[in-house]
């Protein structure tokens, strides 16, 4: 990546006047081919969020505050949908209004698997991966519904290549290759407790994904938005990489939502328990938010109606429909557009700014943020939300 010297000293001030000049440590000691992957780290973050990256990784906390007025979400049970709700989601998906999305910039190391999550094979008897599992079910909504469905795949960074290159290797599942459409969500670096950058290796920062909150203005910087625009589309039906029981498309919840004027909607399940580790979908100012289990507090977790059923008890299962709109008008700004960050403190190696020694630390040491989608629910004007009932 070729820039001027000019460019490069412009480059320099801004990460000193942010307080992370240390990017450069070693610049003077890299080869040309170092200084371009440490270029392209520099230009892939986005200067004008650091100074508040920075500050929230010296907090180390979210502090995110309950609010006073936190309520249950009203659902809509699935069994109560009118047959013209769930006529109006076929006629969409005939018309090819709606575009499947699936988040799948995930690794598959936590399932002791080499590759990205979705090449997962995850099927009991026919041993399919996750990718094959959603193309069967797009293909099979295009058989039925007479229309082409565009299928956006939100990848990361580290595993863009190898995801593009499996899907080559499986002929596409039988789809047409031109209606499946890659784009990279973005990058945001990992900080000391200091609130400093970390060097992965002299010439590279820690870098990682945005979190699935970011693939809105991925969306948006990558052209995708303008993409489904061009084509008619107004309904995102998002999803995520490693759920093999998803309905890609599904006509009710799709018909829930334009109906209801939504502009983003949701699905849910009861919780399994008080406890468990799921987001809670609530209600606070008129508007629907949701509840990370780590932050609500035990005394709303356990809390009961007269009848005896939980009070919160509808989990986040990560599945949504958005109206493009609705994501074009929360990325209109494009600088200023950011969701609130959620804070994980982790072990993450780096480079010791001294010696230049790589070190693995054994303990936390430092904070990676990430984005979640759901903290969109309060923006928008109005949310709908639906009781999923398993196939």
């Amino acid at each position: 990546m070729a820039v001027s010297n000019a460019e490069l000293e412009g480059l320099k001030s801004s990460y000193e006047s942010a307080g992370q000049g240390h990017v450069f440590r070693f610049w003077d000691a890299l080869s040309d081919a170092d200084r371009t992957a440490l270029l392209a780290d520099l230009q892939s973050v986005n200067l004008s969020q650091l100074p508040g990256l920075s500050a929230l990784a010296r907090q180390g906390t979210s502090n995110t505050t309950i609010p006073a007025d936190l309520a249950p979400a009203c659902v809509t049970p699935r069994e109560t949908l009118k047959s013209e709700t769930i006529g109006m989601g076929e006629s969409l998906l005939a018309q090819g209004k709606v575009a499947a999305f699936t988040v799948a910039g995930g690794q598959g190391t936590r399932l002791g698997f080499d590759g990205p999550k979705g090449a997962f094979p995850i099927s009991p008897v026919k041993n399919k991966t996750l990718f094959q599992l959603f193309a069967d079910n797009i293909r099979s909504t295009e058989r039925k519904y007479g229309a082409p469905i565009r299928w956006y795949i939100m990848t990361s960074p580290s595993n863009d290549g190898p995801t593009r290159e499996f899907f080559k290797s499986q002929n596409h599942f039988g789809l047409d290759a031109k209606g499946i459409v890659f784009f990279q969500q973005g990058v945001v670096p990992s900080f000391d407790t200091e609130g400093r950058i970390l060097l992965n290796q002299p010439h590279r920062l820690s870098l990682s994904p945005d979190g699935h909150g970011g693939s809105l203005l991925a969306m948006a910087t990558s052209g995708i938005l303008s993409d489904m625009s061009k084509r008619g589309i107004d309904y995102i039906s998002y999803f995520q990489v490693d759920n093999p029981l998803v309905a890609c498309l599904d006509p009710a919840f799709i018909g829930l939502h334009a109906t209801s004027q939504a502009e983003m909607s949701s699905k849910t399940l009861p919780k399994a328990d008080d406890l468990e580790r799921v987001g809670n979908f609530a209600m606070s100012g008129g508007r629907q938010v949701v509840i990370e289990y780590s932050d609500l507090p035990e005394s709303l977790a356990k809390a009961k109606n007269p009848d005896g059923a939980r009070r919160f008890d509808a989990a986040n299962i990560a599945i949504h429909v958005l109206s493009r709109t609705f994501v074009e008008r929360l990325t209109a700004d494009r600088a200023s557009f950011a969701l609130p960050w959620h804070i994980a403190r982790k072990k993450i190696p780096f480079v010791d700014l001294k010696s230049g020694e790589r070190i693995d630390p054994p303990n936390a040491n430092g904070v990676k943020l990430e984005a979640f989608i759901f903290d969109a629910l309060p923006l928008a004007r109005h949310a709908a939300l639906a009781r999923y009932i398993p196939c």
